[in-house]
């Protein structure tokens, strides 16, 4: 298979895993072939002890237009029931420990603006856009669309956008919340793989143990999540590199974490 034919491209940019999604003529609608393709580099580099950080990207048109509606037009519930449509394949994302961020510009609709959702970060370019517009087809947001968005900009913000397919750019998306910067476009892959990097840097366990305790904070009530997150706290304690970290900042020097 030529670079032309592979739904993804997978590179590595020092400890920094970069995912391309890559169907440029169909604006990277997200078909079952990209879905496990990309779920298969996710937990790749999610396994690569040489990684800290993961970017997903596509095009300059288009991080994600969507899902591939001419696959599914004609599905029934049972070929999404009994095939497990989506929880199968796009909830791979999910299992990924490590911190992944997406680099968006163009059109994020429908499962595109999902698939940013489900990452840790948005760096958007000035040219994203971002929307769910299923209820044109008579469809709702049924790859987390509808739990993310609410959580992300409040339920009034997601309720517009659901039941009337209201677009945001990217500044109405900075402004509510849902990406977490914004960057010229000449610049988003530069800037977010710089910022990769530097989580990357940081020491990988701790990094786990931040992302899990904040997705904590999302689907538990705070007394649960405070006590989630005492118990990661206690455990730094048992990590090479925070004990690492603490002596570097009293010794006033530069860490050299191990990741462990």
């Amino acid at each position: 298979m030529n670079l032309q034919d592979q739904p993804v491209l997978v590179e590595t940019r020092g400890r920094v895993g970069l995912i391309t999604l890559n169907r440029p003529r169909q604006l990277n609608a997200l078909n079952d072939a990209l879905m496990d393709a990309l779920g298969e580099a996710l937990l790749a580099f999610d396994a690569d002890p040489g990684i800290g950080a993961i970017v997903i990207t596509g095009s300059a048109k288009a991080f994600a237009a969507g899902a591939d509606i001419d696959a599914m037009a004609d599905w029934s519930f049972m070929d999404v029931y009994q095939g497990a449509f989506i929880t199968r394949n796009w909830e791979t994302i999910r299992r990924v420990r490590k911190p992944v961020l997406a680099a968006v510009a163009g059109f994020a609709m429908g499962g595109g603006c999902e698939l940013a959702l489900a990452c840790d970060i948005i760096v958007a370019a000035e040219s994203a856009k971002f929307a769910l517009p299923e209820i044109k087809l008579a469809m709702l947001p049924g790859a987390g669309g509808t739990q993310r968005l609410p959580r992300a900009i409040g339920k009034a913000k997601a309720m517009d956008m659901c039941l009337s397919a209201r677009t945001l750019d990217a500044a109405e998306a900075d402004r509510y919340g849902l990406v977490s910067r914004v960057v010229p476009d000449a610049e988003l892959l530069e800037r977010t793989l710089a910022l990769a990097g530097q989580i990357a840097s940081f020491s990988l366990p701790a990094l786990m143990a931040i992302k899990a305790a904040v997705n904590r904070a999302w689907e538990s009530p705070l007394t649960e999540g405070i006590l989630f997150e005492r118990h990661a706290l206690y455990e730094r304690f048992a990590s090479a590199d925070a004990h690492e970290g603490m002596h570097a900042f009293l010794d006033k020097r530069t860490p050299e974490f191990q990741h462990r």
